[in-house]
């Protein structure tokens, strides 16, 4: 069973940085664009960021550009979402998803497995 797994998460002041991580297995990593979302309560599931299959090009949305940066590992079948300068706007769970076809765009109905999410709260 292909399992996607975020760590990383936790409750952080604003201006702060965390680091997630999302662990892919059994599914060829290299294969699969990644992207990354986010939830906040109330709200439908926001695109964060995606990152294409070699790594070399990444998307943001305009709200993080020049705060988060989206990695990956494939050796570690490993996808990174460094956010910096965090805001209590950033409060979410946060969401890896895995795109076989596409090139990890905003679109979450493009991606075929998602991870169980792992929350980020940023105080005031």
């Amino acid at each position: 069973q292909v399992q996607l797994v975020e760590s990383g998460g936790g409750l952080v002041q604003a201006g702060d940085s965390l680091r997630l991580s999302c662990v892919v297995t059994r599914i060829i990593f290299s294969n699969y664009a990644m992207g990354w979302f986010r939830q906040a309560p109330g709200k439908e599931r926001e695109f964060v960021g995606g990152i294409n299959k070699s790594g070399d090009r990444t998307t943001y949305v305009d709200s993080v550009k020049g705060r988060f940066t989206i990695s990956r590992d494939n050796a570690k079948n490993t996808v990174y979402l460094q956010m910096n300068s965090l805001k209590p706007e950033d409060t979410a769970v946060y969401y890896c998803g895995a795109d076989f076809l596409g090139r990890g765009g905003p679109n979450p109905s493009e991606y075929e497995y998602w991870g169980q999410g792992t929350q980020v709260t940023v105080s005031s």
